[in-house]
């Protein structure tokens, strides 16, 4: 792992290969871990890089309570000036998918594409409401929790029913490491956030991945994306839960690399 110190925080990342730069935002709960299969897959067409956001992996901590989305935009775009990175390709599960679209809020000139994966707009935007708080109420409780419990709370939604173990145990390994002040601060920004007008404004190719099977983010949420966001696209994966690119790495990787190497570049 890679380091860069941004505004005070020291942030890890991952970087493999060479090409036009494709960048990895995880989902709460994980870190760069949890796209291990595409720094390896990948790598032979793009320079792929994946970060462990402030509050996860190996980086540090960020202030409680005031960091919200819009802070780690902003330590995402130090993060790639450090790395040398003027434009990249995004690919954001989850929480990492609102992190996305908020550095597209923030800087359009810096991406080339979106893949949007198992994401939201927002808790509250796709949600609604009364939804949000009920998951921020679950998640600041759970927070406080040791690891031993907060695994088994969260893994079942993580992964479908087909999982294989394998699978199962690399995804409760990483979700055993969680920082709980991430959690709850990527919880809160989740809550709190609704994106529906900013996709509208999207003008770059944007890929939306799904799993079938994904309980978190169900599919009517990617179909509501899909008809938000001008001339997107939605690829579902079949049986496959909420990350899709550990379940089925080959499928994930492979419309990752097709939509991306098709985009332009200048």
């Amino acid at each position: 792992m890679l380091r860069a110190d941004i505004d005070g925080l020291s942030v890890a990342y991952a970087r493999a290969g060479r090409g036009c730069a494709l960048v990895l935002l995880h989902g709460f709960l994980f870190d760069s871990r949890a796209w291990r299969p595409q720094l390896e897959d990948l790598a032979s067409e793009f320079t792929v890089l994946a970060w462990d956001a402030p509050g996860a992996g190996l980086s540090s901590d960020p202030p409680e309570p005031a960091f919200a989305i819009a802070d780690w935009a902003g330590c995402l775009a130090g993060l790639l000036d450090a790395a040398g990175v003027e434009r990249a390709h995004l690919v954001g599960l989850s929480w990492g998918g609102l992190l996305a679209q908020e550095f597209y809020r923030r800087d359009p000139d810096r991406v080339l594409s979106l893949v949007l994966a198992h994401t939201y707009a927002g808790w509250k935007g796709s949600l609604g409401a009364r939804a949000a708080e009920g998951r921020l109420a679950a998640c600041l409780s759970d927070s406080e929790l040791p690891a031993g419990e907060v695994v088994p709370k969260y893994l079942p939604g993580m992964h479908s029913e087909s999982a294989p173990p394998e699978v199962r145990q690399e995804l409760g390994t990483i979700m055993s490491d969680s920082h709980p002040v991430g959690f709850r601060l990527m919880a809160r920004s989740l809550a709190h956030s609704d994106t529906r007008d900013l996709l509208r404004e999207i003008r770059v190719p944007t890929l939306l991945v799904w799993g079938e099977a994904d309980e978190r983010s169900p599919l009517s949420v990617a179909h509501e994306l899909a008809s938000l966001i001008p001339r997107s696209r939605l690829s579902v994966i079949p049986d496959a839960g909420h990350l899709s690119n550990i379940e089925a790495p080959a499928r994930f990787s492979a419309e990752v690399r097709a939509f991306c190497l098709e985009c332009p570049t200048f």
